[in-house]
């Protein structure tokens, strides 16, 4: 069965202010069972404090986040720089995946640019695959544009043969596909994926006035941006379905994410999520 599992930049602000320990009890007293680094320094100390969050509070550290090369809008390590870094964080936590969250800017406005960062993406699979372990590519909306009639993740999977996919199935949904659908296009390459709903927001009354003033533009801009992130199970998406699917296709790590929070407690937000989630019986 897989494990239910949180993607670690929703409180990457709270481990900043009360350390990881204090996270991690918060975290494993909620009921997960598993844990995605992302957006949070992978120093001595967050290593030390995840090897104790394991011994101690049985937290499986499931993936951790990397880029292809180490560059100003990257955060984290960078496996140009740090490959023996990454793979040691690895060994040490008992880690078996590692994800790159997004290709850079400049990688999605060419056909080019996407193959490049495909090259280099099986390049950095197959030295990592040399040490036993997996390297997975995180899709947004972005990645269902196309150039010359070919998605860029289509592209990425063509020219990549032995990269793996973390599917998100709020941005398969934001970019027009049907998550249960996408998911078993991926089948056998997608041990990790991201539970995160997809909500359309009430129109804001602010709204009215753009209208009434004349700015039309102003008024589409709000209209068009209603799309929220949510809970599990308080959007539009069918996770009764989505769940058992990503099960069936060889998903291992299933991750909460939530990227805005609209003003809530995180742990709430968290605590929202895994109820549904284990109502549908995980």
């Amino acid at each position: 069965m897989a494990t239910v599992g949180v993607q670690m930049m929703m409180v990457r602000e709270q481990v900043a202010r009360a350390g990881m320990l204090a996270v991690l009890e918060k975290v494993a007293g909620l009921g997960y069972a598993s844990l995605e680094m992302s957006q949070i320094p992978m120093t001595e100390d967050t290593v030390s404090a995840l090897e104790k969050g394991r011994t101690d509070l049985g937290l499986q550290v499931a993936a951790l986040s990397v880029a292809l090369e180490k560059a100003p809008t990257a955060t984290g390590d960078a496996l140009d720089v740090d490959f023996a870094k990454i793979v040691d964080d690895c060994r040490r936590l008992g880690t078996s995946y590692v994800r790159i969250g997004m290709m850079p800017i400049p990688a999605m406005t060419s056909r080019a640019g996407v193959e490049d960062f495909a090259k280099q993406c099986e390049e950095a699979s197959l030295r990592l695959l040399a040490e036993g372990i997996q390297l997975a590519y995180h899709n947004h909306h972005v990645d269902y544009s196309k150039h010359d009639g070919e998605t860029l993740f289509e592209t990425v999977r063509r020219v990549s043969p032995s990269l793996h996919f973390e599917i998100d199935v709020h941005w398969v949904q934001r970019g027009g596909k049907n998550p249960v659908d996408e998911l078993r296009a991926f089948e056998g390459q997608v041990e990790l994926v991201h539970l995160k709903d997809y909500r359309i927001g009430a129109l804001p009354v602010s709204s009215l006035d753009l209208l009434a003033s004349g700015d039309r533009p102003g008024f589409m801009r709000e209209f068009a941006g209603l799309v929220q992130f949510a809970e599990v199970g308080a959007g539009t998406l069918d996770f009764a379905s989505i769940i058992p699917t990503a099960v069936e296709v060889g998903a291992q790590h299933l991750f909460v994410e939530q990227d805005e929070l609209y003003g809530r407690d995180v742990y709430d937000c968290l605590a929202d999520s895994i109820k549904h989630v284990r109502a549908l019986g995980y």
